[in-house]
């Protein structure tokens, strides 16, 4: 009991220390073995961060002594943890009824269309052929889609170890745009911020790659990053961009091929030219299912193919990126063939299959503008070099240029 009104008085003396600004006086330490010391209530330990925050809201006995413990903290811990998995869990809910839809368009077409209503044998095994052909492209384009892993900058743009320590003591901020400035002294970077200022993402603490963005939704920076996509629950940027365009092409195939084999079928069955049954139904709710995904996903995939031609993202179509000499939407814009390029590789063979293919690395990019090819914040001595990478970058520059920076999450 005496040290459960020490602990107490223990919570309150600090409570009103923070709110006063006075020094905390510390108990002295008593002597004695440890039963004697909590039977005389001097069992009360406080550590300095608990100290710092401020309030006792919980006691607790070890080993004979009465502790404080920030239970309040530990709490919140707990809870937002709990949300963050609840929300990655939810998050699930939209690919779970894609796959559903998908699942359910598959027994429909393939045993209560083919196998129970088709009659005639080489159109029934035309049908399977060719609706397992776009299925299976559908599906793995999808899984594709969803199950790569969104590229991020690699360690070249996190700041070392050294500056990273230095810019978290520093306190004067001209200090840490300078410190900022130097690191960013060794990296290909043309992009700015609408003021003008070097791009740097305050959460992963790296200097931000041309075309990068920073996702809310999975907590890190994607290269190249076009959106968020509940339907793949993923982000879609540069390691993935290729999939998504093909799952989209794919799945507006597959809808099409069915609402196009199903129409005949339904109308035989609402002018009595077949007997009514549970294949009706199923036929009925397929054309409509199909007939709705296909007029979204053909002007989703319209689109994006007028984003490809350009050489933008989704996020470049809404906010044009800077440059150095001010905003502009065609920075990145090659020309339709190079574009193209850009995204489904230079051999034509493996544009129509899911595999990696993209041309870089998602850290530069090829501009328009010539002026634009030569990074200014890099000297003629210094250079950056990925070692981790295939791909070497080198630049040069001609004057010296003053530049700002801007902290951005």
């Amino acid at each position: 009991r005496d040290g459960r009104k020490r602990a107490e008085k223990c919570g309150l003396r600090a409570e009103k220390s923070r709110r006063g600004r006075t020094p905390l006086r510390r108990e002295p330490k008593k002597t004695g073995s440890a039963p004697e010391r909590a039977e005389e209530g001097g069992g009360v330990r406080r550590s300095l961060g608990e100290e710092r925050a401020g309030g006792v809201l919980g006691v607790r006995a070890v080993t004979g002594l009465w502790r404080c413990r920030p239970v309040g903290r530990v709490r919140k811990m707990a809870i937002s943890r709990g949300l963050w998995c609840c929300q990655r869990i939810l998050a699930w809910i939209p690919v779970l009824i894609i796959t559903l839809v998908v699942l359910w368009s598959y027994y429909a077409y393939v045993f209560e269309l083919c196998v129970f209503t088709v009659q005639n044998g080489f159109e029934k095994a035309a049908y399977l052929v060719v609706f397992h052909l776009f299925f299976v492209m559908f599906v793995w384009t999808y899984c594709k889609a969803i199950f790569t892993v969104p590229a991020s900058p690699s360690r070249k743009f996190q700041l070392s170890r050294a500056d990273k320590e230095k810019y978290e003591r520093e306190e004067r901020p001209e200090v840490q745009k300078q410190i900022l400035l130097d690191a960013a002294k060794r990296l290909p970077v043309y992009t700015r911020t609408a003021a003008g200022a070097i791009r740097y993402c305050d959460r992963c603490q790296l200097i931000k790659p041309d075309r990068c963005h920073h996702c809310s939704i999975c907590d890190t920076c994607v290269l190249k990053m076009d959106h968020h996509c509940p339907w793949v629950n993923n982000c879609i940027g540069f390691s993935n961009y290729k999939f998504f365009l093909l799952f989209l092409g794919y799945s507006m195939l597959y809808c099409l091929f069915v609402a196009a084999t199903v129409l005949r079928y339904f109308i035989m069955f609402w002018t009595g030219g077949l007997s009514d049954g549970r294949a009706k139904f199923h036929v009925l709710f397929l054309l409509f299912v199909a007939v709705m995904f296909f007029l979204s996903l053909m002007f989703l995939l319209g689109y994006h193919c007028w984003l490809v031609s350009l050489n933008r993202s989704t996020l470049e179509a809404f906010s044009a990126p800077v440059f150095q000499h001010g905003a502009d939407k065609n920075g990145f814009n090659l020309g339709v063939w190079k574009n193209l390029t850009q995204v489904f590789g230079p051999k034509k063979k493996y544009w129509l299959l899911p595999i990696f293919t993209s041309v870089g690395d998602g850290h530069s990019f090829p501009m328009k503008s010539q002026s634009e090819s030569h990074n200014p914040l890099l000297s003629n001595a210094e250079h950056w070099d990925e070692g981790e990478s295939d791909v070497e970058y080198s630049a040069t520059t001609s004057g010296a240029t003053s530049v700002t920076i801007e902290m951005e999450s």
